[in-house]
């Protein structure tokens, strides 16, 4: 039976993806968004074990960068975490993600101090229609794959080609039977944005991301991500993503993927 998860634990530092986790351009590779959550929980099991030795440094993770840096299998995967820069008030933390033994995902974490500056916050505060007063959209007539079926996915408007906001959520966990941080689960769902505006069928045209960069300016509650998407094409075969990310609160930060545009072979 597959496991109400998309990975599971081997041990401290490796997983198996389930048939969950499975992508949209081909089933057999991982689909990149729940992998990026369990970077982000590679990362967190990684300071938890520095602060047996030590204090809370009291950080939040305020960007990530990932670079995906070839095919994802839907294999196991193993995660090995660094501190590159330590320090009290600014943390820059690496992770590699390796599929037999090849280099697959190189991260990068920034934690920032966390201080009250809520007498001088300020920005767009623009909130989303509450995701239970929408109807669910199936994004699996657009996409194939078990992370895409897996989803609840509730436009706040129809999507149009290159434009859609909707809300995203899963009832599985990121890995069974372990908890993970909010943050982590929050993460695991935002790389979904590149597929829900999309310019182009991708039965015709392949546009996936090499990256994915996320930046908080608050830390973002668990159960709903937010995707505000605007999907552009340039003329000479790049693209981008950009999205305003939000919880039920408002707005959180952004996320930024660049995109590879190409005709699909034959067609």
């Amino acid at each position: 039976m597959t496991p109400d998860s998309y990975f599971e634990a081997i041990d401290d530092h490796r997983y198996k993806p389930t048939p969950h986790a499975s992508g949209a351009w081909n089933t057999d590779e991982q689909h990149f968004s729940p992998l990026g959550g369990l970077v982000v929980h590679a990362i967190d099991r990684h300071r938890a074990a520095g602060r047996d030795n030590g204090p809370d440094n009291g950080l939040v993770l305020s960007r990530v960068s990932y670079d995906i840096l070839g095919r994802l299998a839907l294999d196991e995967c193993e995660i090995e975490v660094e501190t590159v820069r330590p320090g009290r008030t600014i943390e820059l933390v690496e992770a590699v993600v390796r599929i037999a033994g090849r280099p697959v995902v190189r991260a990068r974490a920034w934690f920032l101090a966390h201080v009250d500056t809520a007498a001088v916050a300020g920005g767009p505060d623009d909130r989303l229609t509450p995701p239970k007063a929408l109807s669910a959209w199936p994004m699996s007539d657009v996409w194939p794959g078990g992370y895409i079926a897996s989803l609840d996915v509730r436009p706040v408007a129809p999507p149009r080609p290159g434009r859609a906001t909707v809300w995203v959520s899963t009832p599985l966990d990121l890995v069974a039977g372990v908890p993970v941080s909010p943050l982590a689960s929050y993460l695991a769902l935002v790389d979904t944005a590149n597929g829900i505006a999309v310019r182009q069928p991708p039965t015709a045209w392949m546009f996936p991301n090499v990256d994915l960069t996320v930046h908080l300016h608050r830390q973002p509650r668990d159960g709903w991500t937010g995707l505000d998407t605007t999907v552009t094409f340039g003329p000479s075969g790049q693209g981008v993503t950009s999205t305003v990310l939000h919880d039920v609160d408002g707005p959180v930060g952004h996320a930024q993927q660049i995109l590879t545009v190409r005709p699909l072979p034959g067609t």
